[in-house]
């Protein structure tokens, strides 16, 4: 990726605005697909000498804010693929961007958001309840072994709430059912 010689950013800026501005506009082309050329296409600006990185994807949370999601986090872990992504999105291709941007705001909306509207007592899927000492995937082996309170809604996802899995979390070294 060669970006743009400095006396070209200001206008390649203005008119990457003025797409931002059409971003709410009814297309047939998905959202995500849609913020995810928008981004691809300022990081080939690339506006500063330093940290375009960060300031591209700090500029995507904000837009996804402005559009009533949460910001798309994309943790280190993810690196490779967002990169491998991006790459694809240079060629004309920005499913694959559009399809981690997409992911991200999700796996934000199960960890941060649903969480701290639902109150203690309200059901919800495994991924909102997960944490760094107890995965997804553990929630959901206690779930089907039943040594965790659980649900298995229609669609087959698996919900609880936060009062169940702190007890959970309180016997899950008990022999026996959870009181």
């Amino acid at each position: 990726m060669k970006p743009p010689s400095w006396p070209e950013v200001d206008a390649r800026i203005r008119s990457w605005l003025d797409r931002v501005a059409e971003l709410q506009a009814k297309t047939d082309t998905p959202l995500a697909e849609r913020l995810a050329v928008l981004h691809n296409d300022f990081e080939a600006i690339h506006p500063f000498l330093d940290g375009n990185g960060r300031t591209g994807r700090l500029v995507l949370s904000l837009l996804l804010g402005r559009l009533g999601y949460p910001p798309a986090i994309i943790y280190k872990r993810d690196r490779d693929a967002y990169l491998r992504a991006m790459r694809r999105a240079d060629v004309g291709d920005p499913g694959l961007l559009g399809e981690l941007i997409a992911r991200s705001v999700t796996a934000n909306l199960y960890r941060f958001v649903m969480p701290a509207v639902a109150g203690p007592v309200k059901l919800l899927p495994l991924p909102a309840l997960a944490t760094a000492d107890l995965t997804e995937n553990a929630l959901r082996v206690a779930a089907m072994r039943g040594r965790l309170r659980a649900v298995k809604a229609d669609d087959g996802t698996w919900r609880s709430s936060q009062k169940w899995v702190n007890d959970y979390t309180k016997s899950r070294y008990r022999r026996g059912r959870p009181a």
